[in-house]
C-alpha cells in the first residue's frame, strides 16, 4: 500500500520529470492541501498508509501542476506577508518580492502619519490588505480589469476590510475624481517588455493574465503614464512606490515627470533592483 513518503517520492520524480520548479516543495504542498494536512504534518506522517480515494483526490491535482498550471491556482490561494490571498486566473498571482513595498512605506519617513492610500493595479488585493491590516491605513484600490476587482473584492471580504479597502474600475487614474488626494502611492504595474514573452515561465505566460504582464517595447509604458498624471492627485511630499524590473531604473531617474521628484530605488531578496521611489513635489495649495 502506498505511504506519504513513497507518493510524496513518486509525486516529487513526476513533476521533475515535467520540469516543474521546486518540484519536491511542490509535491508536498499538494499532498498536505489533498490530505487536509499542515506541510509539516508530512514529515510527522511518512508511514501513513494512503486509502484509494486519498490518492484518487491528489492525481488531477498532481496531473494539473504537471502541466505547468501555477501552484496557487490548485491550491486555490497563496500567502502574502501572512496574509491568505485567494488565486485564480483573474489576476496576477501575488509574488513575494512584492510584499517589500509594505516595508518600503511603512519604514519611510513618510510611512507613520500616511493613511489614505492609492493601490494602482490592485490585481488580488494583495498589497491593499496588506497597507489595511499593517499599516492601519484606508485604501482606494483600482484597476482597469473588472475580473481583477472581483477577485480583489472577495479577497477584502475573506479579511473583513470592507470598511477600509474600497474600489473603483478604472484605466490607471483616468476614473478618480478629480478632486481626490492621497497620502501615498502604491502600484505593481505591468512592466515586462513584450520581447521578453518567449524567456517566461509556463506557469506565467500561460496562467497569468497577458493584461498584468506586459509593459509595452521597454516594459515602461503605463509605469510612464502614471508618472506623468499622478501627481494631481497627491498631497505634497506623498511617496509613489513602483514595482520595476532590474535596470528600468535607469531610464527612470533619466526622465522628467511632472512634479516628481525621484527618490531612490530598493532591491529585492535576490539583491536586484525592484522598487523605484518618487516623491510629490508640489508646491502646498
Amino acid at each position: 500500500m502506498e505511504t506519504i513518503l513513497s507518493v510524496l517520492n513518486k509525486t516529487t520524480d513526476f513533476l521533475q520529470k515535467h520540469g516543474v520548479p521546486n518540484a519536491r516543495l511542490d509535491s508536498q504542498l499538494l499532498l498536505a492541501h489533498g490530505l487536509g494536512l499542515k506541510r509539516m504534518d508530512l514529515f510527522l506522517n511518512f508511514d501513513r498508509p494512503l486509502q484509494e480515494k486519498e490518492l484518487a483526490s491528489l492525481r488531477p491535482m498532481v496531473a494539473r501542476r504537471a502541466k505547468r498550471e501555477p501552484l496557487q491556482h490548485i491550491l486555490g490561494s497563496t500567502s502574502f506577508r501572512g496574509h491568505n490571498i485567494k488565486c485564480d486566473k483573474r489576476a496576477l498571482v501575488p509574488r513575494q518580492e512584492t510584499e517589500l513595498m509594505i516595508d518600503i512605506f511603512g519604514n519611510g519617513e513618510h510611512g507613520a502619519e500616511s493613511r489614505l492610500i492609492l493601490d494602482v493595479g490592485t490585481g488580488t488585493g494583495a498589497i491593499a490588505i496588506a497597507a489595511a491590516l499593517e499599516l492601519n491605513a484606508k485604501v482606494l484600490a483600482c484597476d482597469v480589469s473588472e475580473e481583477a476587482l472581483e477577485l480583489a473584492k472577495e479577497n477584502v471580504a475573506l479579511h473583513n476590510l470592507e470598511k477600509k479597502v474600497s474600489f473603483i474600475h478604472s484605466d490607471l487614474l483616468s476614473a478618480l475624481p478629480s478632486d481626490s488626494k492621497f497620502d501615498a502611492l502604491l502600484a505593481n504595474l505591468p512592466y515586462i517588455p513584450l520581447a521578453d514573452a518567449s524567456a517566461l515561465q509556463p506557469e506565467v505566460i500561460n496562467g497569468d493574465p497577458h493584461l498584468a504582464l506586459f509593459g509595452g517595447t521597454d516594459g515602461l509604458e503605463l509605469i510612464r503614464k502614471l508618472l506623468n498624471t499622478c501627481a494631481d492627485y497627491l498631497k505634497p511630499n506623498a511617496p509613489v512606490i513602483l514595482e520595476i524590473a532590474s535596470g528600468q531604473e535607469k531610464n527612470l531617474q533619466n526622465e522628467n515627470f511632472m512634479n516628481l521628484k525621484f527618490l531612490k530605488t530598493q532591491k529585492d531578496y535576490s539583491e536586484k533592483t525592484r522598487f523605484a521611489v518618487f516623491l510629490c513635489a508640489k508646491i502646498t495649495e
